[in-house]
């Protein structure tokens, strides 16, 4: 089993910037990838990007990158979603997920953190 925690959600300015964390604990020697997905009245589910967990390779939608970018700390067992020049669109509830294997589906996911940003 793993626990998703994610943090640092909340209300900022269009043009600004805010940091959302993912705290990871249980079998974190098991984690293939910590994916952020995020989802609005507006769209369904949406894929945000992810990071490898021993690699600490990552990928990002195409339409978030240059805006967006994903950390990790194996050490600290954690995830941050960094994003910059914030849109309103960009207001969801954001989500951090983890799978064992690149072929698994995300089968663990953390309660989610609210992101609203204001025009």
């Amino acid at each position: 089993q793993v626990q998703l925690v994610e943090s640092g959600g909340g209300l900022v300015q269009a043009g600004g910037s805010l940091r959302v964390s993912c705290a990871v604990s249980g079998r974190t020697f098991s984690v293939y990838d910590i994916a952020w997905f995020r989802t609005s009245p507006r769209k369904d589910r949406e894929f945000v990007g992810s990071i490898a967990w021993n690699s600490g390779r990552t990928y990002y939608a195409e339409s978030l990158k240059g805006r967006f970018t994903i950390s990790g700390d194996n050490a600290r067992n954690t995830v941050w979603l960094q994003m910059n020049s914030l849109k309103s669109e960009d207001t969801a509830v954001y989500y951090c997920a983890t799978r064992f294997g690149a072929e698994d589906g995300y089968g663990y996911w953390g309660q989610g953190t609210q992101v609203t940003v204001s025009s």
